[in-house]
Protein backbone atom coordinates (compact mmCIF):
# COMPACT_ATOMS: atom_id res chain seq x y z
CA UNK A 1 0.00 0.00 0.00
CA UNK A 2 1.43 3.33 -0.81
CA UNK A 3 1.82 5.62 2.07
CA UNK A 4 0.37 9.20 2.62
CA UNK A 5 2.88 11.93 2.24
CA UNK A 6 2.32 14.25 4.84
CA UNK A 7 0.69 17.62 3.55
CA UNK A 8 4.29 19.52 4.99
CA UNK A 9 6.41 17.50 2.43
CA UNK A 10 3.83 17.80 -0.28
CA UNK A 11 4.18 21.97 -0.13
CA UNK A 12 8.83 21.34 0.10
CA UNK A 13 8.17 19.85 -3.46
CA UNK A 14 9.52 22.31 -6.18
CA UNK A 15 7.05 21.88 -8.33
CA UNK A 16 3.35 23.89 -8.39
CA UNK A 17 0.91 21.70 -7.54
CA UNK A 18 -2.66 21.25 -8.53
CA UNK A 19 -5.62 20.48 -6.16
CA UNK A 20 -8.66 18.80 -8.18
CA UNK A 21 -12.04 20.18 -7.24
CA UNK A 22 -15.16 17.54 -6.05
CA UNK A 23 -17.84 19.28 -5.10
CA UNK A 24 -20.70 16.73 -3.93
CA UNK A 25 -22.83 19.64 -3.84
CA UNK A 26 -26.48 19.73 -5.64
CA UNK A 27 -25.99 23.52 -6.29
CA UNK A 28 -22.28 24.34 -6.78
CA UNK A 29 -22.11 27.05 -9.60
CA UNK A 30 -19.96 25.41 -12.02
CA UNK A 31 -20.57 21.66 -11.47
CA UNK A 32 -23.20 21.30 -8.90
CA UNK A 33 -25.17 18.00 -9.41
CA UNK A 34 -22.93 16.43 -11.48
CA UNK A 35 -21.25 14.33 -8.63
CA UNK A 36 -23.65 13.92 -5.83
CA UNK A 37 -23.90 9.86 -5.62
CA UNK A 38 -20.61 7.58 -4.50
CA UNK A 39 -19.98 6.37 -7.65
CA UNK A 40 -19.66 9.38 -9.79
CA UNK A 41 -18.33 11.60 -6.97
CA UNK A 42 -15.51 8.64 -6.20
CA UNK A 43 -14.92 8.34 -10.56
CA UNK A 44 -14.18 11.60 -10.73
CA UNK A 45 -12.00 12.10 -8.10
CA UNK A 46 -9.65 9.08 -9.64
CA UNK A 47 -10.28 10.73 -13.02
CA UNK A 48 -8.33 13.96 -11.76
CA UNK A 49 -5.48 11.98 -9.70
CA UNK A 50 -4.63 10.06 -13.10
CA UNK A 51 -4.71 13.51 -14.88
CA UNK A 52 -2.17 14.72 -12.40
CA UNK A 53 -3.99 16.29 -9.06
CA UNK A 54 -1.77 16.50 -6.49
CA UNK A 55 -4.99 16.45 -4.02
CA UNK A 56 -8.32 16.39 -3.55
CA UNK A 57 -10.65 19.36 -2.22
CA UNK A 58 -13.91 17.61 -1.24
CA UNK A 59 -16.84 20.04 -0.88
CA UNK A 60 -20.43 19.12 0.70
CA UNK A 61 -21.42 23.17 1.24
CA UNK A 62 -21.46 25.05 -1.61
CA UNK A 63 -19.77 28.95 -1.18
CA UNK A 64 -21.11 30.55 -4.75
CA UNK A 65 -22.96 33.83 -3.79
CA UNK A 66 -26.19 33.46 -2.66
CA UNK A 67 -25.67 29.82 -1.45
CA UNK A 68 -27.18 28.41 1.88
CA UNK A 69 -25.39 27.25 4.60
CA UNK A 70 -26.76 23.47 5.36
CA UNK A 71 -26.39 21.62 8.61
CA UNK A 72 -23.14 19.93 9.91
CA UNK A 73 -24.78 16.64 9.58
CA UNK A 74 -26.15 17.01 6.07
CA UNK A 75 -22.36 18.22 5.15
CA UNK A 76 -20.83 15.00 6.46
CA UNK A 77 -23.25 12.51 4.74
CA UNK A 78 -22.94 14.15 1.40
CA UNK A 79 -18.77 13.43 1.88
CA UNK A 80 -17.30 11.28 4.47
CA UNK A 81 -18.68 8.48 1.81
CA UNK A 82 -16.52 9.55 -1.26
CA UNK A 83 -13.56 9.83 1.79
CA UNK A 84 -13.84 6.47 2.66
CA UNK A 85 -13.80 5.15 -0.69
CA UNK A 86 -11.07 7.22 -1.90
CA UNK A 87 -8.91 6.30 1.54
CA UNK A 88 -9.40 2.84 0.17
CA UNK A 89 -8.75 3.27 -3.63
CA UNK A 90 -6.34 6.35 -3.56
CA UNK A 91 -4.41 5.47 -0.11
CA UNK A 92 -1.48 7.74 -1.26
CA UNK A 93 -3.19 10.63 -2.27
CA UNK A 94 -3.74 13.73 0.06
CA UNK A 95 -7.38 14.95 0.70
CA UNK A 96 -8.50 18.26 1.99
CA UNK A 97 -11.66 18.78 3.10
CA UNK A 98 -13.80 22.54 1.90
CA UNK A 99 -15.27 23.58 5.32
CA UNK A 100 -15.98 25.92 7.81
CA UNK A 101 -17.42 23.62 10.58
CA UNK A 102 -15.47 22.10 13.32
CA UNK A 103 -17.54 19.13 13.61
CA UNK A 104 -17.16 18.40 9.97
CA UNK A 105 -13.26 18.78 10.46
CA UNK A 106 -13.20 16.43 13.20
CA UNK A 107 -15.00 14.14 11.58
CA UNK A 108 -13.12 13.86 8.45
CA UNK A 109 -9.56 13.97 10.19
CA UNK A 110 -10.31 11.18 11.97
CA UNK A 111 -10.79 9.70 8.92
CA UNK A 112 -7.43 10.32 7.18
CA UNK A 113 -8.21 13.39 5.45
CA UNK A 114 -5.01 15.67 5.64
CA UNK A 115 -5.99 19.04 4.87
CA UNK A 116 -8.65 21.37 5.78
CA UNK A 117 -9.71 23.90 3.14
CA UNK A 118 -11.63 27.08 5.14
CA UNK A 119 -12.94 29.63 3.07
CA UNK A 120 -14.01 31.19 6.65
CA UNK A 121 -10.52 32.19 7.24
CA UNK A 122 -10.23 30.64 10.25
CA UNK A 123 -13.05 32.16 11.97
CA UNK A 124 -15.29 28.76 12.37
CA UNK A 125 -15.80 28.16 15.98
CA UNK A 126 -13.27 25.88 17.56
CA UNK A 127 -12.07 25.11 14.10
CA UNK A 128 -8.42 26.15 14.32
CA UNK A 129 -8.22 24.05 17.43
CA UNK A 130 -9.59 20.90 15.70
CA UNK A 131 -7.19 21.01 12.68
CA UNK A 132 -4.00 21.97 16.14
CA UNK A 133 -5.70 18.49 17.58
CA UNK A 134 -4.95 16.27 14.40
CA UNK A 135 -1.79 18.08 13.38
CA UNK A 136 -4.01 18.90 9.99
CA UNK A 137 -2.91 21.08 7.30
CA UNK A 138 -4.88 24.39 6.76
CA UNK A 139 -5.68 26.65 4.10
CA UNK A 140 -6.93 30.20 5.59
CA UNK A 141 -8.73 32.05 2.77
CA UNK A 142 -10.42 35.83 2.96
CA UNK A 143 -13.38 36.18 1.94
CA UNK A 144 -15.81 39.71 3.00
CA UNK A 145 -19.25 38.62 4.28
CA UNK A 146 -21.02 34.96 4.02
CA UNK A 147 -22.17 34.03 0.62
CA UNK A 148 -25.66 34.92 0.88
CA UNK A 149 -23.94 38.93 0.79
CA UNK A 150 -20.26 38.74 -0.40
CA UNK A 151 -21.09 40.09 -3.84
CA UNK A 152 -23.30 42.64 -2.67
CA UNK A 153 -21.00 46.10 -3.64
CA UNK A 154 -18.34 44.75 -1.90
CA UNK A 155 -15.54 47.89 -1.46
CA UNK A 156 -11.83 48.41 -0.26
CA UNK A 157 -9.33 51.17 0.36
CA UNK A 158 -6.67 48.85 -0.47
CA UNK A 159 -7.48 45.65 -1.76
CA UNK A 160 -4.56 44.08 -1.50
CA UNK A 161 -3.39 45.29 1.52
CA UNK A 162 -6.55 44.68 3.67
CA UNK A 163 -6.41 41.17 2.46
CA UNK A 164 -2.33 40.75 3.46
CA UNK A 165 -3.15 42.25 6.94
CA UNK A 166 -5.93 39.89 7.73
CA UNK A 167 -4.26 36.64 6.10
CA UNK A 168 -1.00 37.88 7.91
CA UNK A 169 -3.29 38.28 11.46
CA UNK A 170 -5.24 35.08 11.08
CA UNK A 171 -2.31 33.14 10.37
CA UNK A 172 -0.52 34.22 13.49
CA UNK A 173 -3.71 33.12 15.35
CA UNK A 174 -3.73 29.84 13.54
CA UNK A 175 -0.02 29.41 14.81
CA UNK A 176 -1.07 30.65 18.80
CA UNK A 177 -3.90 27.53 19.05
CA UNK A 178 -1.53 25.04 17.63
CA UNK A 179 -1.66 25.11 13.64
CA UNK A 180 1.78 24.14 12.91
CA UNK A 181 3.60 26.75 10.31
CA UNK A 182 5.15 24.35 7.53
CA UNK A 183 0.98 23.02 6.98
CA UNK A 184 -0.54 26.53 6.64
CA UNK A 185 -1.88 28.09 2.93
CA UNK A 186 -3.03 31.55 2.38
CA UNK A 187 -5.84 32.16 -0.33
CA UNK A 188 -6.46 35.49 -1.58
CA UNK A 189 -9.94 34.49 -1.73
CA UNK A 190 -10.92 35.41 -5.78
CA UNK A 191 -14.41 36.24 -6.53
CA UNK A 192 -15.26 36.11 -2.73
CA UNK A 193 -16.48 39.18 -1.80
CA UNK A 194 -14.35 40.60 -4.67
CA UNK A 195 -15.65 42.80 -8.14
CA UNK A 196 -13.90 42.54 -11.12
CA UNK A 197 -11.54 45.23 -10.42
CA UNK A 198 -10.49 43.69 -7.03
CA UNK A 199 -9.83 40.31 -8.58
CA UNK A 200 -7.50 41.70 -11.09
CA UNK A 201 -5.60 43.41 -8.55
CA UNK A 202 -5.20 40.28 -6.39
CA UNK A 203 -3.73 38.49 -9.51
CA UNK A 204 -1.66 41.52 -10.43
CA UNK A 205 -0.04 41.19 -6.90
CA UNK A 206 0.14 37.99 -6.41
CA UNK A 207 3.85 38.05 -5.46
CA UNK A 208 3.15 39.62 -2.62
CA UNK A 209 0.78 37.34 -0.66
CA UNK A 210 4.18 35.31 -0.50
CA UNK A 211 5.43 37.96 2.06
CA UNK A 212 3.25 36.49 4.29
CA UNK A 213 5.58 33.86 4.56
CA UNK A 214 3.22 30.71 3.73
CA UNK A 215 2.60 28.94 0.71
CA UNK A 216 -0.22 30.76 -1.51
CA UNK A 217 -2.93 29.24 -3.14
CA UNK A 218 -5.50 30.47 -5.76
CA UNK A 219 -8.89 29.58 -6.91
CA UNK A 220 -9.45 31.24 -10.22
CA UNK A 221 -11.23 28.20 -11.81
CA UNK A 222 -14.23 28.98 -14.08
CA UNK A 223 -15.06 32.21 -11.92
CA UNK A 224 -17.35 34.71 -13.22
CA UNK A 225 -14.31 37.51 -13.32
CA UNK A 226 -12.85 35.33 -16.27
CA UNK A 227 -16.41 35.56 -17.68
CA UNK A 228 -16.20 38.80 -17.77
CA UNK A 229 -13.26 39.18 -19.26
CA UNK A 230 -14.16 37.31 -21.88
CA UNK A 231 -17.48 37.93 -22.18
CA UNK A 232 -18.81 34.51 -21.94
CA UNK A 233 -21.85 33.38 -19.57
CA UNK A 234 -21.04 29.52 -19.56
CA UNK A 235 -18.45 28.53 -16.17
CA UNK A 236 -17.64 24.93 -18.67
CA UNK A 237 -15.89 27.13 -21.20
CA UNK A 238 -13.24 28.92 -18.88
CA UNK A 239 -11.05 26.44 -18.96
CA UNK A 240 -8.63 28.22 -21.64
CA UNK A 241 -8.85 31.24 -19.18
CA UNK A 242 -8.34 29.51 -15.83
CA UNK A 243 -5.00 27.61 -17.55
CA UNK A 244 -4.43 31.49 -18.27
CA UNK A 245 -4.50 32.60 -14.69
CA UNK A 246 -2.43 29.57 -13.60
CA UNK A 247 0.59 30.30 -15.48
CA UNK A 248 0.41 33.79 -14.51
CA UNK A 249 0.12 32.51 -10.45
CA UNK A 250 3.15 30.39 -11.37
CA UNK A 251 5.30 33.16 -12.63
CA UNK A 252 4.13 35.26 -9.87
CA UNK A 253 5.45 32.25 -7.24
CA UNK A 254 1.85 31.01 -5.68
CA UNK A 255 2.10 27.22 -5.03
CA UNK A 256 -1.32 25.50 -4.88
CA UNK A 257 -4.11 25.71 -7.76
CA UNK A 258 -7.29 24.70 -6.98
CA UNK A 259 -9.43 23.80 -10.65
CA UNK A 260 -11.83 21.83 -11.80
CA UNK A 261 -10.28 21.29 -15.46
CA UNK A 262 -6.78 19.24 -14.05
CA UNK A 263 -5.48 17.59 -16.92
CA UNK A 264 -4.86 21.04 -18.50
CA UNK A 265 -3.88 23.35 -15.46
CA UNK A 266 -1.21 21.03 -15.01
CA UNK A 267 0.25 21.08 -18.46
CA UNK A 268 0.22 25.47 -17.81
CA UNK A 269 1.41 25.14 -14.71
CA UNK A 270 4.36 22.52 -15.36
CA UNK A 271 4.95 24.55 -19.07
CA UNK A 272 5.21 27.51 -16.92
CA UNK A 273 7.15 26.46 -14.08
CA UNK A 274 9.95 24.66 -16.69
CA UNK A 275 10.39 27.74 -18.35
CA UNK A 276 10.56 29.88 -15.12
CA UNK A 277 13.19 27.90 -14.41
CA UNK A 278 15.10 26.48 -17.40
CA UNK A 279 13.87 22.78 -16.48
CA UNK A 280 12.21 20.33 -17.81
CA UNK A 281 9.62 18.92 -15.03
CA UNK A 282 9.39 14.86 -15.20
CA UNK A 283 6.07 13.46 -14.85
CA UNK A 284 5.63 11.87 -11.15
Amino acid sequence: MKTLCSFATLLKKNKPLIMGILNTTPDSFSDGGKFTTLDSSSAHALQMINEGADLIDIGGQSTRPGAVEISAEEEICRILPVIKCLRKKAPGKILSVDTTKAEVAETVLKEGVSVINDVSGGQGEDLLEVVSKYNAGLIIMHKKGSPETMQLDPSYNDVVGEIKAYLTHMCDLACSAGVSRDKLVVDPGIGFGKLLTHNIAILNALNEFSEIGYAVMIGTSRKRSLQEICGIQSPAEMEGATCATTALGVQSGAKIFRVHDVKANRQAADVAWAVLNNKFVKPE
